[in-house]
């Protein structure tokens, strides 16, 4: 029997005139077959507010108290609300991509109390679906629910008032049939010096029973000096894992290069159907594994699955639901209907509209992400790029060859967030810009790139008055790199971030120091700063600043300025409308870590800004040419046995 409130007419729901609830004795377990997703319980120590990934206990008299990871205990008079990242069913989801057309709740329950399922529609608004009350003794109950209502969004979820003590002995979200075919997982975890890191990811994989069972091999790609088999906890892991371990020393290949490896290492050396690829310094959700292989053996057709993006450092938020690229500038950003940083702790699923409608997406970051064999057999390796883009490239890819992405919430790792980083302007601006532009040649649908090169010009500047020449002297590496065409990427790729660092230090902003301690002290007073720092909001501020920038920047500096800085700036005050009209400033790193002392020469400045200017000019012009020259390059660079040989020329070695 089906529990659901409302009978169902093709897609339109229409409400029948009175819906009776049922009996716990109808809801007899006979439906739920291959579960999808086990309901969590936080773990033990997770901070207040991290438990609100897992439990809404806002109405609770006190905390449910949980017997491990599944299980839990919820005192009397208490309600729970499972409405919550983790613990509720991305319906929507399931319903644009999968082949089911409902799913079914399994709950194990002790205890008089009263389990109620709710779902919601795109605009957030909750709806009450079925209900059945319960007394003492242990009882199993399903719960059938249609996935028809949720082609634009929506979730499902249930709540426990607890009359009585009550015991969750465990609840899950099954499929009532089988899929048309197992999945065989391989996992792939690339990695550079950070082997304790890749360890904790592989031991939190084989500590969850479930997840080890379905796991045909794991792939550690070690590219560093520090290597992972002298790790402590390597011997546990291999002897959880045994031959199903392969752990590759390669040379530093970057994220492109360790991932081909797990890639190749999972087609060619296992019958794995699917890998997935994960950062190494992440903590992840082991049920996130299960989730995903899950959505893939019920997909319609292959497709990409993403897990989405807590942060590491701030472990309630969701850092990132979803990304595109868009085509006009050729850049990634957020997709339509996301909503940036948002914090549970703050607000619950319920209480947050933006959350509940599906989100589409062009690719997912390769934190982490499920690449099925048939994609890879049919689209091929990743690009010869070392680090960036990689991802956002095989996504683009894959789309255009009939297989999509998804970022499928409740599937999820943490990962340190963007707001952590400055890598667009460190010696990873080399990468970012090459490889937009390797991508943007192979899939813009513009003739001369749309946008693309008026922003870059932008862009250049904005740095070139931030006085980081540094980083416009890596885009100008990039761009001549993007020039020189596509027939030299494997060949450059065990060296280019040695280049890329080596051009990075030939500036001083590309030089940390401890402390600006180090140095003597500021030189502006503090009064004189602070007309300096008014930000400018109007168009005619705007305008006005930076031709008073401009202009500043053409001026010879005062030689005591190269010596003494004149301010010293946090991070996050070193803004171009502030530094563009100063001669010196030590400014700190992204991390915390350090200072750079950023130091104005009109001379570089005046150079660099005429050979930006000349080289995107170039790039437009030919733009057509390096489209062609790519895209007939595209074949061999993300082949299979390019990539066997690339590896065999490299070396590596098996522990």
């Amino acid at each position: 029997m089906t529990t659901t409130a409302e009978a169902q007419v093709g897609d339109a729901p229409v409400k029948p005139e009175a819906a009776s609830e049922p009996a716990a004795t109808d809801l007899t377990p006979d439906k739920a077959v291959t579960l999808l997703q086990r309901v969590l319980m936080p773990r033990p120590a997770d901070q207040l507010k991290v438990r609100s990934l897992y439990l809404d206990e806002e109405n609770s008299t006190a905390r449910v108290q949980q017997d491990g990871r599944y299980s839990g205990v919820i005192a009397a008079g208490s309600e729970v609300s499972f409405a919550t990242y983790f613990n509720a069913f991305p319906a929507s989801y399931w319903r644009r991509w999968s082949v089911l057309t409902s799913v079914v709740l399994r709950v194990t329950v002790s205890g008089s109390c009263r389990i109620d399922v709710y779902r919601s529609k795109s605009d957030g608004e909750s709806m009450h679906v079925t209900g059945v009350s319960t007394q003492d003794d242990e009882r199993t109950l399903e719960f059938d629910l249609d996935l028809a209502p949720f082609i634009d969004g929506g979730w499902y979820w249930f709540d426990i008032t607890a009359e009585s003590g009550t015991t969750v002995h465990e609840a899950g979200w099954y499929a009532p049939r089988l899929p048309a075919e197992e999945p065989r997982l391989a996992i792939g975890i690339c990695t550079y010096n950070r082997p304790v890191d890749a360890l904790a990811a592989a031991r939190a994989l084989v500590e969850d029973a479930e997840v080890l069972e379905r796991l045909a091999l794991v792939t550690i790609a070690d590219q560093g000096n520090s290597h992972v088999k002298d790790a402590a906890g390597y011997a546990d892991v291999k002897a959880a894992l045994g031959d199903r371990l392969h752990v590759v020393e390669q040379p530093n290949l970057g994220g492109s290069g360790g991932f081909a490896r797990t890639m190749h290492e999972a087609f060619t050396r296992s019958d794995a159907t699917h890998v997935v690829l994960l950062d190494d310094d992440i903590q992840i959700e082991p049920d996130s594994i299960l989730r995903a292989r899950a959505f893939a053996a019920y997909a319609r057709t292959p497709m990409l699955v993403g897990g989405q993006m807590l942060a590491l450092q701030n472990r309630s938020v969701l850092h990132s639901m979803g990304e595109i690229v868009d085509r006009e500038n050729f850049f990634w950003r957020n997709a339509p209907h996301t909503e940036y940083h948002h914090d549970f702790g703050k607000k619950s699923l319920r209480e947050s509209a933006d959350l509940h409608r599906r989100i589409d997406v062009d690719y997912n970051g390769w934190w982490m992400c499920l690449i099925p064999r048939t994609v890879a057999d049919a689209i091929g390796m990743p690009l010869p790029v070392f680090i960036k883009w990689d991802d956002a490239e095989y996504g683009l890819r894959a789309f255009a060859a009939g297989f999509p992405t998804v970022s499928l919430p409740g599937t999820a790792i943490w990962h340190l967030s963007w707001g952590d980083k400055d890598d667009a302007s460190d010696w990873q601006a080399y990468f970012h810009i090459r490889n937009r532009l390797i991508a943007a040649a192979l899939h813009s649908p513009h003739r001369h790139g749309g946008k693309m090169f008026r922003e870059m010009l932008k862009h250049d500047l904005r740095f070139l008055i931030n006085l980081q020449y540094s980083t416009v002297e890596l885009h100008h590496m990039a761009y001549r790199d993007f020039l020189a065409g596509p027939e030299h990427l494997f060949d450059g790729m065990p060296g280019s971030v040695v280049r890329a660092r080596e051009k990075r230090a030939t500036h001083p902003d590309g030089q940390v120091l401890p402390s600006s301690a180090d140095l003597p002290l500021p030189s502006m007073p503090t009064a004189k700063a602070l007309r300096f720092r008014r930000i400018p909001v109007t168009p005619r501020q705007i305008g006005s600043t930076l031709v008073k920038a401009l202009a500043h920047n053409a001026r010879p500096v005062e030689q005591e300025n190269m010596q003494t800085p004149q301010l010293n700036l946090a991070f996050q005050d070193a803004r171009w409308f502030l530094l563009s009209r100063l001669d010196s400033a030590t400014v700190g790193t992204a991390d915390g870590r350090g200072v750079t002392f950023r130091r104005r020469d009109p001379a570089v400045f005046r150079r660099l800004a005429a050979t930006s200017a000349q080289l995107l000019r170039r790039m437009s012009q030919e733009f057509p040419d390096l489209q062609r020259r790519y895209q007939a390059a595209a074949g061999e660079l993300t082949s299979m046995d390019r990539w066997t040989e690339a590896f065999e020329e490299w070396g590596y070695q098996r522990v």
